[in-house]
């Protein structure tokens, strides 16, 4: 239907886009997700530091010192040998909610003094029954009513975390489409505002007491760790994790820690669970990872100073952009000519991921490319479709108005480029001609019982005198019973149309001659014609009502050459000739039939003729 090829159904497709945008509905949201891991999968970040390595206890040292839980007398031991080694900061991403069942607490509590050690809190769906380590925190505006909210949280016990330097809620929010991310900065509690182990870990890195948390009305803003080091956030105080090559992280098993000796000089080390059944892998952006892996990769992203930036005016700079590249093309694209309308989207297109992967490559920037990349192709291709739908039904039109009255030549002409065509109207120079039948009245009185006779025996001489018109690149305007209205220079430009017109009444003349004898042979009535021809202006375009219009002529001219047409029979001669015809005729040779008076005329009319 028309409609779907319309300018409106245009703006109503990239309204429905532009709010799907706008509300950041859950396929947009996965799209824009994907196209960021797709940049750190293409470009993954070096790591720039070997500040971070890892002690995963395997299903190997499982095998090698027996099942989970350990005894904690052999975690103070993995916990000396750590801090013997030489590191900085302990952090545990295993939880010790419940009293060892072999009574070696203390053990592993006297081993926990004077180390750095950053215990660990999960959250639960109930509320906390254990102590949590409490640090300041300064409140600037009102954060807490964009922060992720859980009703408890399951912490450590007390002979352990005591001695312990900071503790943390350990938590990874995946986002819609399931995978992690980011980490939450902060979450309330029933017990108030806890900060992320990753977080209380930088804390301590950066010998702090206290954090500070801003927040505008828009969300949370910057959390600062110390007073010269802070994090930006998104509103809901969500950190992003610049995930590099795993692998690249220093990673030892408990059984190697032990075994050999290992430098962990200033190291911060991140013990935890790397075994089936007792971790639980997470998606990443760079594939399945630990807990205690992606905690790895956070802390390395804050040290490096390499987080992932996107911040709410980002996403309004987005929406904005849609918006206006979406009003320019509706307004642009139906204007110009196919080979700019593809410059202009690929322009657009290669623009818009330019900048993207640039912003990410050298400023770790996230620019969403995907929707605005989608948006262009969809509303670019309807516009473009439109357009040849257009063109289509203009050819279509052309070919249905033009084939029975026109060289198919020239129909196939105006197909390719209906520019030539202007249906809107054109004042032009034209050569008119006018054929009727002499006597009608005889002849169908001859058929009166027999009207299927007539209408053969007028179509077969409509049938020749068309194609010899038609055939020296005359117009039919139309049929009126048994007038022909012809025209020349239109729609297309015909160069000599004057000469050519002639020439077709000449041709007329004999073609009906050869038709007569056949005729004759049939025993059926003879037929004369009158012939008139003149050239002026007139105003040439689609002509009629808005339900109904043809291609047609109007003008004094043409008038004219009806009565030249009509005058024939009064000055006995076949064919009849305006003056401005004959003028442009050159090498032609006309006979003067004198002046004839012409109706609405205030001058007489100089006619002519000529015999072949």
């Amino acid at each position: 239907m028309k409609i779907f090829t319309s300018s409106l159904m245009v703006v109503i497709l990239a309204t429905i886009l532009f709010a799907g945008r706008f509300f950041d509905v859950s396929p947009v949201e996965t799209l824009r997700l994907k196209t960021f891991d797709y940049y750190q999968k293409a470009s993954p970040r070096d790591i720039t530091t070997d500040s971070v390595v890892l002690v995963e206890i395997t299903e190997q040292d499982l095998k090698k010192y027996g099942q989970w839980p350990w005894p904690r007398n052999l975690i103070a031991n993995l916990h000396n040998r750590i801090y013997q080694s030489g590191a900085d900061v302990i952090q545990y991403n295993i939880i010790f909610a419940e009293k060892d069942r072999f009574g070696h607490d203390e053990k592993f509590a006297q081993k926990l003094k004077g180390t750095n050690t950053i215990m660990m809190y999960s959250v639960k769906s109930n509320k906390t029954d254990g102590p949590v380590a409490k640090v300041g925190i300064v409140k600037k505006g009102k954060p807490d009513k964009f922060l992720f909210s859980f009703e408890g949280v399951v912490t450590n016990i007390p002979e352990l975390l005591q001695f312990a330097n900071g503790a943390g809620v350990n938590i990874m929010i995946p986002n819609i489409d399931g995978t992690v991310r980011q980490i939450p900065l902060f979450v309330n509690t029933d017990i108030g505002t806890l900060p992320n182990q990753v977080l209380d870990t930088l804390r301590i890195i950066n010998k702090s007491s206290r954090y500070k948390i801003v927040a505008s009305d828009k969300g949370i803003e910057t959390v600062f760790v110390s007073k010269n080091k802070s994090f930006s956030a998104d509103k809901n105080g969500m950190f992003n994790i610049n995930f590099a090559d795993v692998k690249t992280i220093q990673t030892y098993s408990v059984s190697d820690l032990i075994s050999n000796q290992i430098n962990l000089k200033n190291k911060i080390v991140i013990v935890g669970l790397n075994s089936a059944g007792l971790s639980y892998l997470k998606d990443t952006p760079l594939g399945l990872m630990t807990d205690a892996k992606i905690s790895a990769q956070a802390i390395e992203t804050a040290l490096t100073e390499t987080q992932l930036i996107r911040n709410g005016n980002t996403n309004l700079i987005e929406i904005v952009t849609v918006f206006v590249l979406g009003f320019l093309l509706i307004v642009i694209v139906p204007r110009l000519g196919i080979t700019s309308t593809v410059l202009l989207y690929l322009t657009l297109l290669t623009g818009m991921i330019l900048a993207s992967v640039m912003a990410y490559q050298n400023f770790y920037y996230l620019l969403d490319a995907s929707f605005p990349v989608l948006f262009i192709t969809i509303v670019w291709g309807h516009l473009v479709f439109n357009s040849f739908a257009k063109q289509f039904r203009l050819r279509q039109q052309i070919k249905k108005q033009f084939e029975h009255y026109l060289d198919p030549r020239m129909v196939k002409k105006l197909q390719n480029d209906p520019d030539l065509l202007k249906l809107g109207g054109e004042t032009k120079t034209m050569t008119f001609l006018f054929s009727d039948i002499r006597g009608f009245t005889p002849i169908a009185e001859k058929y009166k019982g027999n009207p299927q006779g007539l209408t053969k025996l007028i179509n077969r001489f409509l049938t020749r005198m068309t194609n010899i018109i038609i055939k020296n690149g005359g117009t039919i305007d139309k049929f009126m019973g048994d007038c022909i209205m012809a025209f020349w220079n239109a729609p297309l430009d015909t160069p000599g149309h004057e000469k050519l017109a002639v020439k077709t009444a000449l041709q007329m003349q004999k073609e009906l001659k050869k038709l007569n004898r056949e005729l004759k042979k049939e025993k059926l009535p003879q037929i004369n014609i009158g012939i008139g021809i003149n050239t002026g202006e007139a105003l040439v375009g689609n002509m009629g009502s808005d339900q109904r219009f043809d291609y047609s002529v109007i003008g004094d001219a043409v008038n004219l050459a009806s009565r030249l047409e009509s005058s024939s029979k009064e000055l006995k001669k076949t064919l009849v000739i305006g003056e401005k015809t004959k003028k442009k005729c050159k090498g032609m040779r006309f006979t003067s039939l004198g002046t004839i008076n012409v109706k609405g005329k205030t001058e007489d009319i100089k006619v002519f003729t000529i015999s072949g």
